[in-house]
């Protein structure tokens, strides 16, 4: 097994290669409406976004946004999730994304001044130790990003300590059927196989966060290797007392 330095270590050398070649590892826009997204959507983004999208589902759409909450979005690359994200909220909203890459958040940047977005910002960081103020955002959303993580229960954990109480987190990630045995190869960690875990084990580990109501929305196989497959996922945090669920 590979340390945890280690396998941190490969993934950013992996996705600050892609971002600074302009290239996805998921494929092109047409992948992106495969898995979710609106093709009117994408159209108001530029190719310097959309060439670096990558997912495994369009946790965005199924987060029903409002009009002035806050998002934040775990591993947000070059940005895509953030701004349609942004779209949704609005101006009276703000959408907020880490990465622990530095190409991925320069580039990011550098969409958001040429879109003319005012209602975003990329933080360079952690998802283990999130540069976010606790209970301070609505909204936590994730696209194929925790698998890649391998202290799993710390990121849910910080997910869950930075949501405001009755907040929700949405999040599209890999996980398998059965155990897999790809630990021990590095770039099976970067390509998002790895690190991926059983499902029920995926439940567990957010429900043990915290959150509650925890169920999958969406499901869609993965065209390879067999016993993988795609999940959005939704939990909650509870609201304070007095206060009422916002979700369905």
């Amino acid at each position: 097994m590979f340390s945890i330095k280690k396998i941190k270590q490969v993934v950013k050398e992996h996705y600050g290669r892609l971002a600074q070649q302009g290239k996805s590892c998921c494929g092109n826009a047409g992948h992106l409406e495969l898995i979710g997204y609106s093709k009117e959507e994408l159209a108001k983004l530029s190719d310097d976004v959309l060439n670096v999208g990558a997912g495994c589902g369009s946790p965005v759409t199924l987060a029903e946004l409002r009009e002035g909450e806050v998002v934040l979005d775990l591993g947000s690359g070059g940005g895509i999730d953030v701004f349609l994200a942004a779209q949704r909220v609005g101006l009276r909203g703000r959408a907020i994304g880490v990465d622990m890459t530095e190409a991925m958040v320069e580039r990011a940047r550098a969409s958001a001044t040429k879109l003319g977005f005012t209602n975003v910002e990329f933080l360079l960081g952690e998802i283990e130790t999130l540069p976010i103020a606790d209970a301070s955002v609505d909204v936590v959303i994730s696209n194929c990003v925790i698998n890649l993580v391998p202290d799993k229960a710390k990121a849910f954990s910080e997910a869950f300590r930075v949501l405001k109480p009755g907040g929700r987190l949405i999040v599209s990630d890999i996980v398998t059927r059965g155990k897999l045995a790809l630990k021990g190869d590095l770039a099976a960690w970067a390509g998002c196989l790895a690190g991926a875990v059983e499902d029920r084990e995926y439940l567990k580990i957010i429900a043990d966060a915290g959150f509650e109501r925890v169920e999958i929305i969406a499901h869609s196989p993965v065209p390879e290797p067999e016993g993988f497959y795609s999940v959005t996922v939704r939990g909650y945090k509870k609201p304070d007392a007095g206060s009422i669920w916002l979700g369905r």
